[in-house]
This record gives C-alpha cells, sequence and structure tokens, in this order.
C-alpha cells in the first residue's frame, strides 16, 4: 500500500496551488497550501510536514528568505524549490540553505509525485537506520570481566536451542538485554520478540495481555485484542518478573506451555502459537514454590535453563568499559562533545556498591556528564552525583564486618533511605536515581525493612 504524504504548497499563484494540490490528493496524500511565506512559516510551526514545495519569486518575503526562515526556526522538513525564472546561481544558493531539490516550472504532475515518494523513502531508511543504531547501541552488552565471561559462553550455548531459559539477578542486572539477546542469536531471530513485565500489570488484566481477548467479551472490550502469546507467534516472548504472576494465571499459563495454544477471553476456540519462552525474576523461585507462591508443576516447565546474572559489585571489572559505552551512548543521543572521565573518577565508581546494577550506572553516568563544569568527571563530580552514604563511610556506618551479603544489605539499606531524603521522599525521583523502577524500589524496600512512610514522618518530626 503505497504511503501518504502531508504536503504544504506555497505559492503565490492561485491556479498552481489549486492544480498541485488536485493531483496530490487524487494521489491519495493530504495537501496545505499558502499563498504567501508568512503563513507558510506559521503552518511549518504548528503542523507536521512531510515535505513543503516553496515557490521562489513571490511578493513579499520570498522562498529563499522563507527557507532562511526555516533553517532559524529549526524546521527539518525536506524542502523542494520551484521557479518559472530559474538560473544557476539560484539553484545554487537554494541548495546551500538546505533546500533538497530545485524544478523548474512547469513541472508534470510525474515529477512532482516521483519526487514525493522518493523523499518518503529516504524518510524512511533514515528512521530506519536510526532504529538501528539505536537498537545496536541499547542492545549491546558490554563486558570484560570473567565472570561475564562465563555468562555470555552460556547464552551462546543455549540461544541457537529451544531451551526455555530462566534468566535470575537482581534488578538492574539486564535480563531483558539477555533474554533479547538470546533471541538476537537463536534461529527466530526474524520473528518477533515481545515482552510482559508480569509485575507491571493489574491481576485482572493479565489474562487479556497475554491471551487477547474478542470484542464484548467484557465491559470496555470495544474491539478485539491480541494478546502477547500471538503476537510473538514464530518469535520469542520474554516474560519478565514472572515471580509476581498471580497463582490464577500461573495455571493459565502452565496450560498453553504444555499445549501450545491460548484462547482469548470470549474466545470460542484455541489458536495455536509457536513460541519460544524465556522467563525472568530477581525473586528465589524456589523459595516461592516452597511458600505456596509459585506453582511446582510451572516452575519445572520454565526453569529448564537457569541463567544466573552477577550483580555489578561483583563484576567492578566491568565498570570503566561500562562507563565508556554508557557514556558515548548519552553524547551520541544528546549530540554532546565527549566528556572524559579521569582515572580517580572510575576508580570511585569501582568502589560504590551499586544496589540498582548497570542500570543504576547508566543513569548516574548521564548526571555525571551534566555535572561536569570542568570538561571532565573527577572523583569531586562522582561524589557530589552519589548518594550520601559513599563507600567511604563504610567503617563508620558498621557495615564493614559481618559475612558479606550482611554488609551488602546494610549498605543498600543505607544507600535506599539517603536516596530519599535526598529527594525529599519522591518515590519516582528516587526510583529514578537508583536506576530502579518504582514497585522495584517498594519491593526491595520491604525487603531491607524500610518503612517508607515511617521514615518520612520520623524525618518530618525531626524536621518541625
Amino acid at each position: 500500500m503505497p504511503q501518504k504524504a502531508n504536503l504544504l504548497i506555497v505559492d503565490d499563484e492561485p491556479n498552481t496551488l489549486a492544480s498541485l494540490s488536485r493531483a496530490f490528493r487524487l494521489a491519495g496524500h493530504e495537501a496545505t497550501v499558502c499563498d504567501n511565506a508568512l503563513k507558510a512559516l506559521d503552518c511549518a510551526k504548528t503542523q507536521n510536514f512531510d515535505l513543503i514545495f516553496s515557490d521562489v519569486v513571490m511578493p513579499g518575503k520570498d522562498g529563499l528568505s522563507f527557507l532562511e526562515d526555516l533553517k532559524s526556526q529549526g524546521i527539518t522538513v525536506p524542502v523542494v524549490m520551484m521557479s518559472g525564472q530559474a538560473h544557476i546561481e539560484m539553484a545554487v544558493r537554494a541548495t546551500r540553505l538546505g533546500a533538497l531539490d530545485f524544478l523548474e516550472k512547469p513541472v508534470s504532475t510525474e515529477k512532482l509525485l516521483l519526487t514525493v515518494e522518493n523523499v518518503l523513502k529516504l524518510r524512511r531508511l533514515e528512521s530506519e537506520n536510526r532504529q538501528l543504531r539505536n537498537r545496536l547501541g541499547k542492545h549491546e552488552i558490554v563486558w570484560t570481566s570473567d565472570v561475564m565471561r562465563k555468562v555470555m559462553a552460556q547464552v551462546e550455548r543455549v540461544a541457537a536451542s529451544e531451551s526455555r531459559v530462566c534468566i535470575l539477578g537482581e534488578t538492574g542486572t539486564g535480563k531483558e538485554l539477555v533474554a533479547r539477546t538470546l533471541h538476537e542469536r537463536s534461529p527466530r531471530s526474524a520473528g518477533p520478540f515481545v515482552t510482559l513485565n508480569c509485575a507491571a500489570v493489574p491481576a485482572e488484566l493479565i489474562e487479556s495481555e497475554l491471551f487477547g481477548h474478542e470484542k464484548g467479551a467484557f465491559t470496555g472490550a470495544a474491539a478485539r485484542h491480541t494478546g502477547k502469546f500471538e503476537q510473538a507467534d514464530q518469535g520469542t516472548i520474554f516474560l519478565d518478573e514472572i515471580g509476581d504472576m498471580p497463582l490464577p494465571m500461573q495455571a493459565k499459563l502452565l496450560r498453553v506451555l504444555e499445549e501450545g495454544e491460548v484462547e482469548r477471553i470470549g474466545g470460542d476456540k484455541p489458536i495455536s502459537v509457536d513460541v519460544r519462552v524465556l522467563v525472568a525474576t530477581h525473586r528465589n523461585l524456589e523459595a516461592l514454590v516452597r511458600d505456596g507462591k509459585f506453582r511446582q508443576d510451572l516452575f519445572h516447565r520454565v526453569y529448564v535453563f537457569p541463567l544466573i546474572l552477577p550483580p555489578l559489585r561483583e563484576r567492578p571489572e566491568d565498570i570503566p568499559v561500562l562507563v565508556d559505552h554508557f557514556a558515548r551512548q548519552v553524547c551520541d543521543q544528546n549530540g554532546w562533545k565527549a566528556i572524559p572521565f579521569t582515572a580517580e573518577a572510575i576508580e570511585a565508581l569501582a568502589a560504590y556498591p551499586w544496589p540498582g546494577n548497570v542500570r543504576e550506572l547508566r543513569n548516574v553516568v548521564e548526571r555525571l556528564m551534566l555535572l561536569a563544569t570542568e570538561g571532565e568527571v573527577t572523583p569531586d563530580t562522582v561524589r557530589a552525583a552519589l548518594p550520601s552514604s559513599t563507600p567511604t563511610s563504610l567503617a563508620s556506618s558498621g557495615t564493614s564486618s559481618g559475612p558479606l551479603a550482611e554488609r551488602v544489605q546494610r549498605f543498600e539499606r543505607e544507600v535506599i533511605i539517603a536516596e530519599l531524603k535526598r529527594s525529599n521522599y519522591h518515590i519516582t525521583n528516587a526510583a529514578r536515581s537508583l536506576g530502579l523502577e518504582r514497585s522495584h524500589l517498594y519491593k526491595k524496600a520491604e525487603q531491607l525493612g524500610i518503612d517508607i512512610q515511617k521514615q518520612r514522618r520520623e524525618e518530618e518530626s525531626d524536621a518541625s
């Protein structure tokens, strides 16, 4: 199906506006017309156009001045200039000002439509290239440590199989990134990769999200909805935080895994799906099974190949390459010049325990680059960016004794409390600063025995 374009035509001749807009509309495009450059500039500021056709010679502000105004306003829509009085100097100036093409009037309908088609193809290619660059940048696993070398060897080994993989690790360790890598290195890589965070979907909606529903199946079901399993047919579905899936839903998921069929809510026939299932959780599934919170039969279906991701504090040798990777990523996304990190700054980052793991490090790198006012990131910049409970306070705070797990828990507790105070108990801001989702921050606080509301009340009481 041909792609439709939203076009702006600028010309002081009413007959030209009428004939061009008619030709474009007959071809299925949308066309807005303006008889002077000032009106056209206002339209370009308030509407999204795929392409602008503009005459050069017009009373008042001419087409070249209009092109300069677009450039000064930061409007990057492609512009094709047209003129019945064309000459080389005019065409050269228009090109230097950023015009995509220069057409001599009268212009044939075929030429105009071909120009629109070529512009749409160019923009589509640019969009695909941009998405590919973002995909490669965001989905690259960066490591140098031995512990990650072993993990990646397991990823390579299991990726080519159809085995179900259970990815285990703390929040922020990159479980979805590993799942995506498993998909992209599998025979199903040409198929879809569909994700669902089981902890983020309300219990009453998760069945519809997974299996879909028919129109009228329940109040508010105004149209048929295709579930995640159908969307993932011939590809991979990734169920994140499966440990938070409600028990009734676990039974229905088990049936799908056993039979390879789903049934939409309100539907009257099963639908076959060919899907590889990957799951992940930060919880201890075996403990959940013992406590009766996770079905043992489902556990055995999804726990075929456990893949354990180490927390960042157990792979500090990866921090320099991760910092470099994230710094380049942040610069590319924002159009910034590279900002170097001093060796001492890297050492300070490596000494921090990273309760939010790689996700927290990525957020901190961006914060450091915003705080770096002297052209480089220094240890002082790091101290300003990290929560107040820094590694230098370990001994004085009493976290330097006891088993490693207990020390880490005490330190995580101090870091989270410090960040809550720093953000004035704004949960969203505190979670973002720590590289956590809101729901994960609440769960982490609960695990560490932090009563957020009580902490806030005590803080307010002390302040008064």
